[in-house]
C-alpha cells in the first residue's frame, strides 16, 4: 500500500490539495481518455464508454484534509491557528505539526496554552480547550519565525502511516484513501460502456465546494460519492450505534445528515456486491455528510449514493481502515462501472 502511505503522509487542507493533485495525475497518466483541473482544483478524469446509448457517471474523491492556517505570529513567535475542518479538541493536546511556508517545511509542536499538570489546579486540569487555546512552538527565535512564517501558511498534523494487522492507520485516510480507491479503479477498469468522470475533489471538509462546481460541469445522469464513514465498533460504544464495523466490508450509505441516498441505486448496489461475493454492510450515519450531499442537489437534481470504507478514529491522526474493506470497496465500484 505504497501510493496509499504517499497519500495519506502528503499534505493538502481545504484550498491547499497541490501536492494530492499532483499525485493523482502523476498515477493517473496514460490511464484515463483525459485528465483536466477546474477553476476550483478539482482534478476531472474522463473514460469514454463503448456503448451506443451512454450516460454519464461520475465519482468523487475529496482530496482535501483537516488542518489549520496560520492566523498570527505573536511578539515571541508562537503561532495561533485558524482550523479548516471539524477538529475534537480532545485529539489535538501533545501534538507535533507541520509548518508549510513558502521557504519549506518547518516543524513544530501543538498544545493548548496553559499550565502544565504539576502546577494547575483541579478547576484548570478539567477546562475543556478550544481549537483558539492552542499554539504552536517551532523552537526558534521570534526574528527567525517572522522571517519564514506568514498568516495564511498551511499547517498540518505530523504523523506517520503504519501498518498493524489486517489495518492500516495513520492521518487523513478520511479521504486518501477513497482517493486510492479512485486511482487503482481507474487504473484496473476495462473498457465501460458508460462515458466516466473519476473526479477528485477540493474544499469538502468546509462544505462540499469542489463537488458543488464539478457536478455542476459534468451534469452527471449518476452521482457516486467515495469517502469514510464512522466505525464505532470499539469498547465504550453501544452496538446499536457502531454505524459499520471493520472487516465486514464495504459500507453502501442508505442515508446521513446531508444526503438520502436514491433508492434504487442502493438495490443495484446491494445486489451487485450479493452478484459477485462481495463483503458490505448497509450504512445509516444521522449527522455528518459526503460529496453526496452536493452531487444529488446539482442543476436539476442527479440520482446519487455514497460508498464508504469504514473507519475507526475518524478526524484523528489515527484514523484505521481494515484492508480487506478497501479491497471490497474497489471490487464493488468496478463492477458497477464496469458494467
Amino acid at each position: 500500500m505504497k501510493l496509499l502511505q504517499e497519500l495519506s503522509e502528503a499534505a493538502g487542507v481545504p484550498g491547499r490539495e497541490d501536492n494530492i493533485r499532483a499525485i493523482v495525475r502523476r498515477e493517473l497518466k496514460g490511464c484515463v481518455d483525459s485528465i483536466a483541473v477546474d477553476t476550483m482544483g478539482n482534478v476531472i478524469t474522463f473514460k469514454q464508454g463503448s456503448g451506443r446509448q451512454r450516460q454519464k457517471v461520475m465519482f468523487a474523491a475529496h482530496m482535501d484534509e483537516i488542518g489549520f492556517y496560520v492566523s498570527y505570529v505573536d511578539e515571541r513567535g508562537f503561532l495561533r491557528l485558524q482550523e479548516v475542518g471539524g477538529f475534537d479538541t480532545r485529539n489535538l493536546f501533545a501534538r507535533r505539526v507541520i509548518v508549510h511556508t513558502a521557504k519549506g517545511q518547518i516543524r513544530g509542536v501543538l498544545n493548548p496554552s496553559g499550565k502544565p499538570i504539576h502546577t494547575a489546579s483541579p478547576e484548570e486540569r478539567r477546562a475543556s480547550k478550544e481549537v483558539s487555546d492552542f499554539f504552536v512552538d517551532l523552537g526558534l527565535p521570534a526574528k527567525a519565525v517572522t522571517k519564514q512564517v506568514q498568516v495564511g501558511d498551511m499547517v498540518t498534523l505530523d504523523a506517520p502511516f503504519v501498518e498493524f494487522g489486517d489495518y492500516a492507520s495513520g492521518k487523513c485516510l478520511d479521504n486518501r484513501v477513497q482517493v486510492y480507491v479512485g486511482i487503482e479503479t481507474l487504473r484496473s477498469m476495462k473498457k465501460p460502456k458508460h462515458d466516466i468522470y473519476g473526479v477528485f475533489t477540493v474544499q469538502e471538509e468546509v462544505g462540499l465546494r469542489g463537488a458543488f462546481t464539478s457536478t455542476y460541469g459534468i451534469a452527471p445522469d449518476i452521482g457516486i460519492a467515495l469517502d469514510t464513514t464512522i466505525a464505532c465498533d470499539t469498547p465504550g460504544v453501544p452496538g446499536e450505534q457502531k454505524i459499520t464495523a471493520l472487516g465486514k466490508g464495504v459500507g453502501i450509505k442508505v442515508m446521513d445528515g446531508s444526503v438520502i441516498c436514491d433508492r434504487e441505486l442502493v438495490d443495484v448496489f446491494v445486489g451487485l456486491a450479493k452478484k459477485h461475493k462481495i463483503k458490505h454492510q448497509l450504512e445509516v450515519l444521522p449527522r455528518g455528510g459526503t460529496d453526496a450531499g452536493a452531487i444529488q442537489r446539482s442543476r436539476a437534481g442527479v440520482k446519487t449514493i455514497t460508498l464508504s470504507v469504514p473507519t475507526r478514529y475518524i478526524h484523528t491522526v489515527t484514523e484505521t481502515v481494515h484492508r480487506g474493506d478497501v479491497e471490497a470497496t474497489k471490487t464493488l465500484l468496478r463492477r458497477y462501472l464496469e458494467g
